[in-house]
């Protein structure tokens, strides 16, 4: 594609089947307040085959004042997606997206502005979690995934309050950054950001959270998907605390030693007395904390439905990441 004017700002985003959100975010991107002019859009697609590429080229007919790049993704992975359409891109400023998502109208101009400004080395904002779908697993999945409860200190999923971070999603930076601590580690298939974040902060930089920088961001669908998503993040978390140790957080311990907590209990139950009652209570009380949960979220949200899907899905979370990473102790690292 011929670049019809040399862009300031390049919006790169990795994409695979996303048919039902690639067209909103790239709406999105169209309404942004910074000079449209000054911006391009990279998407690296890993092959998709739910129509998303037709989609793409439909809205780009119709939109051709926002200059849009596609490039392929041959691993399907989303680190090699983002250096892919890093390699591609132009602009000396970079906002990386992702598909799933919906930015504010200022969300590249505040971006940027706080690159400007000196604020960090890597800037981001707060996700707006919104349902996959709309059931009533959707809903409730959507809530959990915004509360402490469910994340633990993940600041960028509710906090309004700005400040130097561990990590944000996503994130804003200049081009020079890569050349000083290099791309996205491709032998991560998840938490390729926080390993990335690690690398800006090691280097003496700063993570920057502004919680005027919003973009809405949809949670998985149902409880399978949702319990895909948080395996991957267990297992791989493990792989990248074999590098950096330092790094671990007590929100990322606590599942796995919870899961191994309780299968230790369940292991021991039919032999001792005590460790039945021990199972039982811990259980009973993880069970409450996580009904009241979803009692606090259903009248919030006023979605009675949050009352039983809530507790559903922070029990998926916590138990398929904490299981992810023991799992991962186990076993080498996978390829895909």
């Amino acid at each position: 594609m011929t670049i019809l004017n040399q862009p300031q700002v390049s919006i790169i985003i990795p994409c695979y089947n996303e048919r039902r959100t690639i067209v909103p975010l790239l709406d999105a991107l169209t309404g942004q307040t910074f000079p449209i002019k000054a911006l391009e859009v990279v998407i690296a697609d890993g092959g998709s085959n739910d129509g998303t590429p037709a989609a793409i080229a439909e809205w780009q007919e119709a939109h051709p004042e926002l200059q849009v790049i596609v490039v392929e993704n041959h691993t399907r992975t989303i680190p090699a997606a983002l250096n892919s359409a890093i390699r591609a891109s132009h602009g000396q400023t970079i906002v990386r997206l992702d598909a799933h998502s919906k930015p504010q109208p200022d969300y590249v101009a505040r971006s940027v502005a706080a690159l400007e400004a000196g604020l960090g080395q890597n800037v981001g904002g707060v996700w707006d979690i919104q349902p996959g779908s709309p059931s009533w697993i959707g809903r409730s999945i959507a809530a959990a995934a915004g509360h402490p409860i469910g994340v633990g200190d993940a600041r960028y999923r509710y906090t309004d309050q700005a400040g130097v971070v561990d990590t944000v999603p996503f994130g804003a930076f200049q081009r020079h950054l890569i050349d000083r601590i290099g791309l996205y580690d491709e032998t991560l298939l998840a938490n390729e950001d926080y390993e990335f974040n690690t690398r800006v902060r090691e280097s003496g930089g700063k993570v920057w959270l502004d919680p005027q920088i919003r973009s809405a961001y949809f949670a998985r669908h149902n409880l399978r998907a949702l319990a895909r998503q948080y395996w991957r993040y267990g297992y791989w978390k493990r792989q990248m605390l074999r590098r950096y140790p330092q790094t671990l957080r007590w929100r990322q311990a606590l599942p796995p030693l919870f899961v191994l907590g309780l299968i230790v209990l369940l292991l021991a139950s039919p032999f001792l007395g005590l460790a039945r009652r021990a199972l039982g209570i811990v259980l009973a009380l993880y069970a409450l904390v996580l009904l009241l949960a979803g009692i606090q979220l259903a009248v919030k949200n006023r979605d009675a439905a949050q009352v039983l899907g809530v507790p559903l899905a922070i029990a998926t979370m916590h138990f398929c990441w904490g299981a992810g990473f023991l799992w991962s102790l186990l076993s080498p690292p996978k390829s895909e």
